[in-house]
């Protein structure tokens, strides 16, 4: 019996009776204005509804099961013996895109196919972020060429003969923007190579093209027109490059460097080290070779430059999971000699070798986190270097995000950490490991007020069902509007989330850029409230603004909780007033839900109290049990108050309020760090 969808042609037909349905009403596509279109194709561009712009990455699929997938423009040269100049039904898909169903429960819409003409399809956008295009691989327009439509690039169909490249990096070399993947595909044999790839571009502004439309890539080629490897060993294996840097050398020269894994497999490395990049023959070369414990990461991730007490730093976003654990100082000597490169730890060094002892950063009074040496932390004896690698890995087991919506806990993968200014924090772009939709698919936005966290929360802001987004990276230097509009990209592949069978044509095992706007109302976030103490038991509440106003990030004790900062609040959140009151020798801290004084603006919001009785724990179903009431407590002799989201909290002398002031969010950080001595460096800089 035939089934179409999984359901029995009867029961379809007995569907369309009981809906009343004609087959000839269905919805079809909005018609567009008559435009000449080369060649015999109909040229049918899908469009986001509510930006107009085409989408690229959507399969229209017919009846028969022909597949055609949009180019960077949307657009598909359609063109098929047999069904053109006629009614043609396409189901339509797309990760994070949607098209209204039929009665039939069909997602889809009936185009006329006319020879040299033209329709047009409108899905809606459930993602955050926004598709942009294609950066990499074959035909990015090919269906725009062939329709004779407008494309930005140069090299639209075809650039350096790159089928297919893996994972990003970037930064700004003598001027341009220099740019590094890792394996590589060719047309011409199922194996390319996998000594990393290089291209050049220009930056926005500069000649290069507006980040929104696209980058016109110069690859570095062989005699035959292939993308070349750009990492010169002598050693058999393949090479991966990542935490791609630049800084002078003594000579006052611009350079690049990049640690380096030499692999006989994915799982079996041959060795490790440290590359620069010679300009005379513009490839990297190896400068440091060795197993040497002194390389404490795995892999270094995405580099930021921040100025640390007048000094300049590189942080290092490593992944697996995504945190910022390592950094060294900007300078040829410390770069390329892993003695000098430091982990962050809340492990005891074992010796001191005469240096200055590491700073050490803020963190929850139990946890004293610390900048150290690895060679330091290791001490002399290499007998300690397993039980320190162990305790660094439990320290990673304690990096986590929780999704804002539910309240579950998110496990990060691979991504970057960059300042952006129009948030004035550090922000966290990021893919998930074991998420709902696919294994490595789903992207995630965070933000924390230094480099290092307090990271909690995170919105999700794109998805790719059964299809992996690995390694995103935020490219900073393409910021716009302050800040306000970024621009991320990764790896979009079948491999770890899905089967071959389901790969995208021509999209596969490429880069895709997005654009992220971050004044979507979505993307507001809770952040975090310090205790903050004076030294003499009388604490104050602050979010990060009024500590760097009170210059007072030495005093802080705790996150107490996470609310929303005045200027992302909405209309659901009610805002929290505060005033010093008298006290036993001296003054303290009290929050109110009503104003102050006539002028007085909100420390922070939070959601109103909820109805329930003062004793009651439980949330409503709606919310997630990261939401909990803020009480009040106050000392029974010294009239001191404070504030904490536990309502069975007891200590000698502090009587808890009746009634909850308000709902905020759970402190659900496990590693509590703050570094608010990194200060951002301009991205032009770095």
């Amino acid at each position: 019996m035939m089934r179409i969808l999984g359901r029995t042609l009867p029961a379809m037909m007995a569907l369309a009776g009981t809906l009343n349905l004609d087959p000839a009403a269905l919805p079809a596509a909005e018609p567009t204005p008559a435009q000449a279109v080369s060649g015999p194709y109909c040229k049918i561009q899908v469009v986001d509804r509510q930006t107009g712009r085409g989408v690229p990455l959507v399969e229209l699929r017919t009846v028969n099961q022909l597949r055609y997938v949009t180019d960077s423009n949307g657009i598909v040269a359609f063109y098929e013996p047999g069904l053109m100049d006629r009614e043609v039904f396409f189901f339509v898909s797309s990760h994070g895109y949607e098209i209204r169903k039929d009665g039939f429960g069909f997602a889809g819409t009936r185009l006329q196919t006319t020879t040299g003409g033209s329709a047009v399809i409108r899905v809606d956008r459930i993602n955050i972020a926004e598709r942009l295009y294609r950066n990499t691989g074959q035909g990015i327009y090919r269906d725009s060429v062939l329709t004779g439509q407008p494309v930005p690039l140069r090299e639209p169909v075809l650039n350096g003969q790159v089928l297919g490249q893996d994972s990003v990096f970037s930064c700004i070399y003598h001027g341009r923007l220099f740019w590094m993947w890792g394996d590589t595909a060719r047309p011409s044999y199922p194996l390319g190579h996998f000594r990393m790839a290089g291209a050049l571009s220009d930056l926005p502004g500069q000649g290069g093209l507006d980040p929104a439309v696209g980058v016109n890539l110069e690859y570095y080629v062989d005699e035959h027109g292939f993308s070349r490897p750009l990492c010169l060993m002598e050693e058999p294996g393949m090479i991966w490059l990542d935490g791609l840097v630049r800084v002078n050398d003594p000579e006052g020269n611009e350079r690049m460097v990049a640690r380096f894994a030499r692999l006989k497999n994915m799982s079996t490395i041959l060795g490790r080290g440290l590359m620069a990049f010679n300009d005379q023959n513009e490839s990297f070369e190896p400068i440091y070779r060795g197993e040497s414990p002194l390389l404490a990461c795995m892999n270094f991730g995405h580099a930021a430059r921040v100025k640390v007490q007048g000094r300049d730093y590189y942080y290092f976003a490593t992944v697996f999971p995504l945190a910022v654990s390592l950094r060294m100082p900007a300078e040829w000597d410390s770069v390329i000699d892993p003695n000098r490169y430091e982990v962050l730890t809340g492990l005891a060094p074992q010796r001191s070798d005469g240096s200055a002892t590491p700073q050490p950063v803020w963190a929850a009074k139990q946890t004293p986190y610390r900048w150290v040496r690895f060679a330091d932390l290791i001490g002399e004896q290499a007998a300690n270097q397993a039980s320190v690698v162990e305790g660094l890995e439990r320290e990673k087991r304690q990096i986590l995000y929780v999704d804002i919506q539910s309240g579950k806990a998110v496990t990060p993968h691979g991504g970057t950490i960059y300042y952006n200014a129009y948030r004035r924090k550090w922000i966290a772009i990021f893919n998930q490991q074991g998420g709902k939709s696919s294994y490595l698919g789903e992207l995630w936005y965070a933000e924390a007020d230094s480099p290092v966290g307090p990271w909690a929360y995170a919105r999700q802001i794109a998805t790719h069902e059964k299809y992996s987004f690995y390694n995103p990276a935020h490219h900073p230097y393409f910021d716009q509007d302050g800040g306000r509009t970024i621009f991320f990209e990764g790896t979009y592949s079948f491999t770890f989330s899905g089967t071959e069978d389901i790969a995208t044509p021509r999209y596969d095992y490429n880069q895709i850029m997005y654009r992220l706007r971050l004044d979507d109302p979505r993307l507001t976030l809770p952040a975090a409230i310090y205790q903050v103490t004076d030294g003499q038991n009388s604490c104050a509440y602050l979010p990060a603004g009024e500590v760097e106003k009170a210059n007072r990030w030495d005093d802080i004790e705790s996150v107490a909780f996470f609310a929303v900062e005045p200027q992302r609040a909405a209309a659901n959140h009610i805002g929290i007033y505060a005033q010093m009151t008298a006290a036993v020798n001296g003054q303290t801290q009290a929050l109110s839900c009503q104003r102050t004084a006539p002028d007085a603006e909100p420390l922070f919001y939070a959601l109103p109290a909820a109805d329930t009785a003062a004793d009651t724990t439980t949330n409503t179903p709606e919310e997630p049990d990261c939401i909990v009431p803020l009480y009040e407590y106050r000392h029974a002799a010294t009239g001191r108050r404070l504030y904490r989201t536990e309502a069975q909290w007891q200590e000698a002398g502090w009587v808890r309020q009746k009634e909850p002031l308000c709902r905020v969010w759970l402190n659900v950080s496990k590693r509590q760090v703050l570094d608010h001595a990194a200060k951002p460096v301009p991205a032009e800089q770095g």
